[in-house]
């Protein structure tokens, strides 16, 4: 199983999109949405934990994002060490997205994941059609529609 995601906003904070590709064994959906008040990094969360949310069972997934702070979060453990701290990071200030973050960690924890991190706005056919998507959705929310 792969998932491709990306978020996007205008303003940050400002209104955003997220946008991700799920493909299994050659079959690919496409899941995004929005809010009118969020930020980039609100929206990159949210597109792998709401992707997340549609698997039904345990799997082996590859996460493809353009995010460093999803992929750092993760990787590094940055996260799972927030969480331990009562999401106070280590210079003593609140973890910010605390409560994705906490949502991210449970999807992840029922299945086994690779995060890859992928440059964005470079060609990659996956990421570039989660950008649009995501900035689709940002345009939705957005004052000026």
């Amino acid at each position: 199983m792969d998932i491709f995601s990306d978020g996007s906003c205008s303003g940050n904070p400002g209104p955003g999109g997220w946008a991700s590709i799920l493909r299994y064994k050659g079959h690919e959906k496409e899941v995004s949405g929005g809010n009118a008040e969020t930020t980039n990094n609100r929206m990159e969360l949210t597109a792998v934990i709401e992707a997340l949310r549609l698997l039904r069972e345990k799997c082996s997934v590859t996460i493809y994002t353009d995010s460093q702070y999803v992929a750092n979060g993760i990787e590094k453990g940055w996260a799972e060490g927030w969480k331990k701290n009562g999401w106070i990071k280590s210079d003593k200030k609140p973890a910010q997205n605390a409560d994705l973050w906490d949502s991210l960690l449970t999807e992840l924890s029922k299945h086994n994941y690779k995060i890859v991190w992928i440059k964005g706005h470079a060609g990659h056919p996956e990421n570039e059609r989660c950008d649009k998507l995501a900035v689709h959705q940002s345009k939705k929310y957005s004052k000026e529609g």
